[in-house]
C-alpha cells in the first residue's frame, strides 16, 4: 500500500537532530537539491511497480502539501486536530539495497523518536523498521512542515540523498495512514500475507514506546488498536492458516532451488540462533530436515535452541568458525542481526565446489536485513545467493487462497479503524471543555471581585469565603449540562458525532473562538507550535 512522495518540491530546513549509527555501504550526504516529479515519472524513471491502492490516498494528500504552500494558509489553524502521517518503504516498492540503509535497530528506536520530536513540528513519533518495512508514523503539528522534517530526517539518517530517495517513498494521511497500519499488523500488507511475525513487531513498537516521552497519546492509541486488530484478523478469519512467515517461505525457496529439492542431500549451516533462526529451524524440521549446522556469537543460546527441537541433530559453533562451517556446507542461511557482511566474495572465491548431489553449487538465503551475505557472490560460478526480495516466488503460490480471506479481514479492520477514530475525535473537546471552564471562571473571579469591592470592608474572611462558594456552586452548576455534554469515551461513533455537534454549537453560543476565529482546538495547536520553535 505504498505510493511515491517524490512530488514535493520542498526546501529543506535546516536543524533539527539527526539520527546516527554505523554506516555500511552507504556514504553520508547533504541534504539534495529540489527536484519535481510526479508518480508516473518516478515509475517511469526508477521502474518502482507501486500499488494501485494507495495512488489516490497519496496524491490527495501531496495535493494538500502544495495547496496549502500556494495559498500561504496557516497550516497550524487549518483543521483542528494534528495530522497522523505515515511515510516510509517497503518490500513491495523498494529494494533491500534502500530498505537496509534506512533500516533501525530496535535498540536505536527511542533515540529515534527523540530526535523526530525534536523538530518543531513534530508532536509525537514512532519507527517500525523490520526486514520487509521501514515506516515512520508521526503526528505533525502541521502536514506540511511534518512531512518535510521526516523526508529530511530519514535522508540525514541513512545517507541516501532525497532526490534518489523519494521515488521509493509513500506518504499517506490521517484515515489512510491509520488504515495502512492496521492492515499492516492484520498481515494483509505483508509479503506472505497473514504471516504472524508483523504483528509481534507492532507489538514491539508499542512496547518500546512506553519509555519514550515521543511515543505520545495518538500514537499509543493508535499502537495499541493496530495490536487489537491484528488478533481479531487472526482469531476470526483464516487468513493465517497455512499462510507462511519469511522464515518459512525461505525454507520453501530453498528446497525448489535444491536439483533433488530433498535437504537430506544437502549440508545445512544456519547463521544466527535468534527468532529467525528458531522459526527457520521449525518449518526446516517439518520438511524432513533432521541435521543442520548452527553458528552463534554465544554458545548458550544455540544450546537453548537446539534444546527445543530434541529431533534434530545439531553441529553448534561459534562465530570463529564461520569460514570452516560455510565451506563444509551446501546450502547456508544467513538469519543474524549483525548489521555487517559476514561473509564476502573473496572469502568464497577459493573454496572448493559444494557437493555434486546439489549441482556443485553452494546455495545462500540470506533473510537478514541488513544483508550479511555479499550479493556478488553471484559473479562466482560455484555460488548463489537469495535475500528476502526472492521470496516472491515462494509466495505468488499462496496468494489466490489467502485473498479471499483477506476480503473478511478487511470488514473487521474497517470496525477497528472506525473505533480508532472515534476515540480520537473524543479527544476533540478536551479543549473546549478547558476553554469553557477557563472563560466562566475568568467572569466569575471578575464578578466576585466587583461584589465584594461593592459590599466594602466590614465583610469578614469567613462571610468572604461562603460568597466565593455560592458563585463557584452556580458556575458548577450551571456548566454541568454543556459538560456533560462535552464528555464522550469515544467507544460508541455515534455518540461521538454527537459530541462533536454539541462541542461547536457549545464554541458558538459561549464564544470560545479568539480574535483570529480559531477554535479551542486551534488555538492549542498554534500555542502548541509556538512552543516548539521557541
Amino acid at each position: 500500500m505504498q505510493v511515491s512522495a517524490c512530488q514535493q518540491a520542498l526546501k529543506r530546513p535546516s536543524g533539527g537532530a539527526a539520527f546516527r549509527r554505523p554506516q555500511r555501504r552507504a556514504q553520508r550526504a547533504s541534504a539534495a537539491p529540489i527536484v519535481e516529479c510526479n508518480t508516473a515519472t518516478a515509475q517511469q524513471s526508477t521502474g518502482v511497480k507501486l500499488p494501485a491502492t494507495h495512488i489516490a490516498s497519496s496524491q490527495a494528500a501531496l495535493r494538500q502539501v502544495e495547496s496549502s504552500a500556494s495559498k500561504g494558509i496557516n497550516r497550524y489553524a487549518m483543521e483542528k486536530k494534528s495530522s497522523i502521517i505515515a511515510i516510509g518503504l517497503t518490500v513491495h516498492n523498494a529494494p533491500v539495497e534502500l530498505r537496509e540503509k534506512l533500516a533501525v535497530p530496535e535498540a536505536e528506536w527511542p533515540r529515534a523518536i527523540q530526535e523526530l520530536c525534536s523538530y518543531p513540528h513534530i508532536e509525537e513519533a514512532a519507527v517500525l523498521s523490520t526486514c520487509n518495512r521501514m515506516e515512520i508514523y508521526v503526528v505533525g503539528l502541521s502536514f506540511h512542515r511534518g512531512v518535510r522534517e521526516v523526508e529530511e530526517w530519514m535522508s540525514r539518517a541513512s545517507g541516501v540523498p532525497l532526490d534518489e530517495l523519494r521515488p521509493y517513498l509513500f506518504l499517506l494521511r490521517d484515515r489512510d495512514a491509520t488504515g495502512h497500519l492496521l492492515r499492516v499488523a492484520g498481515g494483509l500488507d505483508s509479503l506472505v500475507m497473514g504471516e504472524g511475525q508483523i504483528l509481534a513487531q507492532v507489538k514491539q513498537v508499542h512496547k518500546v514506546g512506553q519509555n519514550s516521552p515521543g511515543f505520545g497519546r495518538h500514537l499509543n492509541g493508535l499502537f495499541k488498536q493496530a495490536v487489537t486488530a491484528g488478533k481479531r484478523v487472526r482469531a476470526e478469519t483464516s487468513i493465517s492458516s497455512g499462510a507462511v512467515s519469511v522464515s518459512s517461505a525461505a525454507a520453501e525457496l530453498a528446497l525448489l532451488k535444491l536439483p533433488t529439492h530433498d535437504f537430506n542431500d544437502a549440508k545445512v549451516c544456519i547463521i544466527g540462533a535468534g527468532k529467525m533462526s528458531k522459526l527457520l529451524v521449525k518449518h526446516m524440521h517439518s520438511k524432513g530436515c533432521n541435521r543442520m549446522t548452527i553458528l552463534n556469537r554465544s554458545m548458550p543460546r544455540a544450546e537453548a535452541l537446539a534444546e527445543e527441537f530434541p529431533e534434530v541433530q545439531f553441529d553448534i559453533h561459534l562465530m570463529g568458525d564461520l569460514m570452516k562451517c560455510v565451506e563444509e556446507s551446501d546450502l547456508i542461511f544467513a538469519a543474524s542481526g549483525s548489521e555487517e557482511l559476514l561473509v564476502h566474495k573473496e572469502d568464497i572465491e577459493n573454496m572448493p565446489a559444494a557437493s555434486d548431489k546439489v549441482g556443485g553449487v553452494r546455495r545462500f538465503v540470506d533473510i537478514s536485513v541488513p544483508r550479511n551475505i555479499a550479493p556478488n557472490l553471484n559473479e562466482l560460478e560455484g555460488a548463489i545467493v537469495y535475500n528476502v526480495d526472492d521470496l516472491k516466488e515462494v509466495v505468488a503460490a499462496n496468494k489466490e487462497e489467502r485473498a479471499r480471506a483477506a476480503a473478511e479481514a478487511e470488514v473487521l479492520l474497517a470496525e477497528e479503524q472506525l473505533a480508532f477514530e472515534a476515540w480520537r475525535d473524543s479527544l476533540e473537546t478536551v479543549p473546549t471543555i478547558k476553554a469553557l471552564r477557563g472563560k466562566a471562571e475568568s467572569i466569575r473571579a471578575a464578578e466576585l471581585e466587583k461584589t465584594l469591592n461593592k459590599l466594602g470592608e466590614g465583610l469578614t474572611n469567613k462571610q468572604k469565603k461562603v460568597i466565593e462558594e455560592l458563585s463557584k456552586g452556580i458556575v458548577n452548576k450551571l456548566l454541568h449540562g454543556p459538560m456533560t455534554a462535552l464528555r464522550c469515551d469515544g467507544a460508541d461513533p455515534s455518540a461521538v458525532s454527537e459530541t462533536l455537534a454539541n462541542m461547536e454549537a457549545l464554541e458558538r453560543m459561549f464564544g470560545l473562538s479568539n480574535e483570529d476565529g480559531l477554535a479551542p482546538a486551534q488555538q492549542q495547536k498554534v500555542a502548541a507550535a509556538a512552543g516548539k520553535q521557541r
